[in-house]
């Protein structure tokens, strides 16, 4: 078990950057997720610490240990890929038991090893199957058995779900979670997918363009994201934005979005003050716009009128896809909303969960403080 430490470490492939200046630390036993898009750099940043990849620049420690310089066999990480790469030719005991063969482990601490693994992963059924006779989801737990046994400093996942279906990734996401709290030992993820960040993660580093955007607890970045960036990646469906402008006197501020005019909250418009007349982004989360029917008990709603575009009945709640004078937005209301597709509805944004960005920086503007 170990911490590990990125010191300002940046990577480049000849002249273009993969990762600039990534500052993290990562506590023993913490599980942490880090999140971005396709092309943000994790992997690079996951394969780096891994001894997969050199560093341009900075230094990465695993414990006290300086590793930039150390070979990835040395480094005591055990990495688990989107891929299984399991041996076809090899029972599914055998698969486990290889890397500790190579390292010429004894036989008798081989097959503890790999006995108490699978009956951590409930795979001891299969240890006599070849990989070919397992299912996507059997195939994975394998690969990760095969990690466990090596008993490694830290654990590195680079999207070990992505090859199973829906309903296997969350059922994996939660038996990973469980594998973390018995084992008690530091696990490094990494996911495009920010549900599984948001389910599986102790903190969540949001990466973009090879820079952190925000590392956080999940709640902590769904509540309070730091910029326009955080806020639409962290949260599904995704936030919805709106250009505006701050009008009105310090007493009576609203926000002018074109089809709408939105009073601000008075507990809300300390943080806008310096922003009257000037263009903000406001930011509402699908789930706190609500059907006028089915309004929801303490929340601060201010009623808008918008034309249903797309009802999509997701069984529990309707994701409604609205428009208002041209401005298009979603909201998450209760399944027994009666809107259809081409009528008009009356929905209530609560204005107590609203977000504000500068327009010019796109970093969040504080709104909690005293008026």
């Amino acid at each position: 078990m170990a911490s590990v430490t990125f010191d300002h470490v940046t990577k480049r492939f000849d002249e273009t950057p993969a990762i600039t200046d990534l500052d993290l630390e990562i506590a023993d036993r913490e599980f942490l997720v880090l999140v971005g898009p396709s092309g943000c750099g994790k992997s690079t940043a996951l394969r780096m610490l891994a001894g997969l990849e050199t560093v341009t620049r900075g230094k990465i420690y695993i414990g006290d240990r300086l590793v930039n310089d150390v070979p990835a066999k040395d480094r005591d990480l055990a990495m688990v890929f989107q891929s299984y790469a399991l041996y076809p030719h090899m029972s599914v005991y055998d698969n486990m038991a290889f890397g500790l063969k190579l390292r010429k482990v004894k036989k008798e601490e081989i097959r503890r090893r790999v006995t108490e693994a699978a009956r951590t992963l409930d795979i001891e059924e299969l240890l006599k199957r070849k990989p070919r006779q397992l299912s996507g989801g059997q195939r994975q737990r394998v690969a990760v058995g095969r990690a466990i046994v090596r008993e490694p400093r830290a654990f590195l996942f680079d999207e070990p779900l992505s090859n199973l279906d829906a309903k296997l990734r969350v059922q994996t996401r939660a038996e990973l979670s469980k594998l973390h709290e018995r084992i008690g030992t530091t696990f490094i993820y990494v996911t495009h997918d920010q549900t599984e960040a948001m389910t599986m993660a102790d903190r969540i580093a949001v990466l973009r363009d090879g820079i952190i955007q925000q590392v956080g607890r999940p709640q902590e970045l769904y509540e309070h994201p730091d910029n326009i960036f955080v806020a639409g990646f962290i949260g599904s469906p995704a936030m919805n934005f709106f250009d505006a402008t701050v009008r009105g006197e310090p007493e009576s501020l609203q926000l002018d979005t074109g089809p709408f005019h939105l009073p601000i909250p008075r507990e809300k418009a300390a943080g806008l003050l310096p922003y009257r007349g000037k263009k903000v982004v406001l930011g509402v989360r699908p789930e706190s716009i609500h059907d006028s029917d089915f309004p929801r008990s303490g929340v601060i709603p201010v009623q808008v009128q918008a034309a249903v575009d797309v009802l999509e009945l997701m069984g529990n709640e309707v994701f409604l896809h609205l428009l208002s004078d041209g401005v298009s937005f979603l909201a998450r209301v209760d399944s027994r909303t009666k809107a259809k597709p081409g009528r008009k509805i009356q929905v209530l944004f609560d204005l107590g969960e609203m977000h504000a960005f500068d327009a010019d920086t796109q970093q969040a503007i504080p709104l909690d403080k005293p008026f």
